[in-house]
């Protein structure tokens, strides 16, 4: 027989248990832990807001220059248009319409106006960085936001007519991509 199956030759003392002590001995460490949590927390979602206002900022420089080109496209059709005609005509000696030429350039530029989707994306900038000042969870909202900027992003892309716009809208969805995936990391 072994000595550890001799129950007569080990008495078996329990020490008196004070829960007490042992709470207070958890609680400070629970409690430091805690607070480094929340303030690595807190630290990572000011980098994160940091970052997520750099991108919208980028985004806004973009939809200026995407504005300007939209300006400037209306006027340019509009002298390629009448340059185009004037050279067609002058073989046969016909008068063109000037009327005609202004109605042409406004149906055009009513195909490609894209004023609503500008002022619907700069709304949603105001909306975003209302949102980031709240002191609320935000994820779900800004999530939301993202699709509204990505859709008004889609529709200027598609009423493109400009190489120089076409290439901002995919750098203003890289960018919107790039948000969404940051404010996945956000509640």
């Amino acid at each position: 027989m072994t000595v550890a199956q001799n129950r007569d030759l080990f008495l078996i003392q329990k020490p008196e248990e004070d829960v007490e002590r042992d709470w207070a001995d958890v609680s400070s460490v629970l409690g430091e832990a805690l607070a480094r949590f929340l303030a690595a927390r807190e630290s990572e979602g000011g980098r994160i807001e940091t970052d997520l206002r750099g991108k919208l900022s980028a985004i806004a420089e973009r939809v200026d220059r995407i504005e300007a080109l939209s300006r400037e496209d209306t006027v340019t059709y509009r002298e390629k248009l009448e340059a185009r005609l004037r050279e067609m005509l002058s073989d046969n000696r016909i008068v063109f319409d000037e009327n005609r030429i202004l109605t042409e350039c406004a149906v055009f530029a009513d195909r490609i106006a894209i004023d609503e989707e500008l002022v619907r994306l700069r709304s949603h900038f105001v909306g975003f960085e209302e949102i980031l000042a709240s002191t609320e969870p935000v994820g779900r909202r800004l999530d939301f936001l993202v699709q509204e900027l990505n859709r008004e992003t889609n529709t200027i892309g598609s009423k493109a007519q400009n190489a120089e716009i076409a290439r901002l809208v995919v750098d203003i969805k890289c960018e919107i991509e790039k948000i969404r995936e940051q404010i996945q990391n956000i509640e």
